[in-house]
């Protein structure tokens, strides 16, 4: 693994011997494996096409591997506890070649593919098994550290929900069931709860908006908030609420804080920075002071490590790599950038 040296701000207190851990290229959502000591994540190598493939890398080493089958389009990469397994989402099943981009023509939006299903290999991508059948956005699949269920996003009963699954793709559960985009949602420490990323329409002009682009496959994620619930989707708390676009939110280990990615501070909604908030919205902190993008921020299963995705000391416009900082998650006296009240709800 190459150092660089001048990656953080003074203002960066939180990160401490920050590497970079790829050069090229774009890579994101990079996701420990449970023994922490290995990286699974998306990336689009130079000379490629369009489509992101996962790969496994080590860290200490800087030797990376494919683990998807490099067809059609692959997403949100997860290790099995254990670490033999892993989950992706892909569309190779339907078509070896890239599915085409989405139309940009009604703004910026995500496209949700059809024909993404969630898929188990071994660690190396052999032994490929189908967890999801159902046609429709199946995807964004994490694992609970007690082995015992996966949670989802599924388009399966006409809407963005939220499902939970046993480690076969059987027993499926859906856990949530209000109109709007339910993803990205992870498992606590200890597995009792889940945080998860959502946009809730609530007007009837918003509702008429969401509802014509998911009949068109498509979501505005221009506004979306961060969320915690038990495990069942049961006493949801809403912890952001500040008209950004909130993603990515990941525990600490002590089950204590979440870290994620927004754009709350660029009034122009294209500098996204990390921040830590507390499980009860209190104590909203900003955590990078970075041009461009910061994103898809995870501890490592130790809680002294903090990995997550930056355009800075990019090679390119828009490259996006992948870094590793220790994480100082004692209190840094009169030094600490916080932003109380706008996006927390007390």
């Amino acid at each position: 693994m190459a150092a660089a040296q001048n990656l953080t701000s003074e203002r960066e207190v939180r990160l401490h011997n920050l590497r970079q851990l790829t050069f090229e290229g774009e890579n994101a959502e990079a996701y420990w494996s449970f023994e922490g000591d290995r990286l699974i994540f998306q990336s689009r190598p130079p000379g490629r096409d369009e489509c992101d493939q996962i790969y496994v890398l080590d860290p200490a080493t800087g030797e990376r591997e494919l683990a998807s089958t490099g067809l059609g389009r692959t997403t949100c990469a997860y290790f099995y506890p254990g670490d033999d397994r892993i989950l992706y989402s892909s569309t190779h099943h339907y078509a070896r070649a890239c599915p085409a981009p989405p139309d940009f023509s009604r703004g910026y939006v995500w496209p949700l593919y059809p024909s993404f299903d969630i898929f188990a290999a071994n660690a190396d991508g052999s032994h490929l098994q189908q967890l999801t059948t159902s046609f429709g956005y199946d995807a964004e699949a994490t694992f609970s550290p007690t082995g015992h269920r996966i949670v989802f996003t599924s388009i399966r009963d006409g809407d963005l929900d939220l499902y939970s699954m046993a480690p076969d793709g059987s027993d499926v559960r859906r856990i949530t069931d209000r109109l709007g985009y339910d993803g990205g949602a992870f498992f606590s420490p200890d597995g009792t709860q889940i945080v998860w990323r959502a946009h809730y329409p609530e007007t009837e002009e918003e509702r008429e908006d969401y509802l014509a682009l998911l009949a068109d496959g498509l979501i505005r994620p221009s506004v979306l908030d961060i969320y915690v619930a038990d495990a069942d989707g049961s006493n949801p708390r809403r912890l952001t609420a500040n008209g950004a676009a909130n993603f990515a939110p990941y525990w600490h280990p002590s089950g204590q804080q979440i870290a994620f990615s927004s754009n709350m501070d660029d009034p122009g909604g294209r500098n996204f920075e990390l921040y830590v908030v507390n499980v009860d919205g209190s104590g909203l902190e900003r955590v990078t002071w970075s041009e461009g993008f910061d994103g898809f921020p995870v501890f490592h299963p130790d809680g002294a490590r903090l990995v997550f995705a930056s355009n800075r000391n990019q090679s390119h416009e828009g490259n996006t790599n992948l870094f590793l900082a220790d994480w100082r998650g004692e209190a840094a006296a009169g030094l600490q950038e916080a932003h109380g009240p706008p996006g927390a709800i007390r």
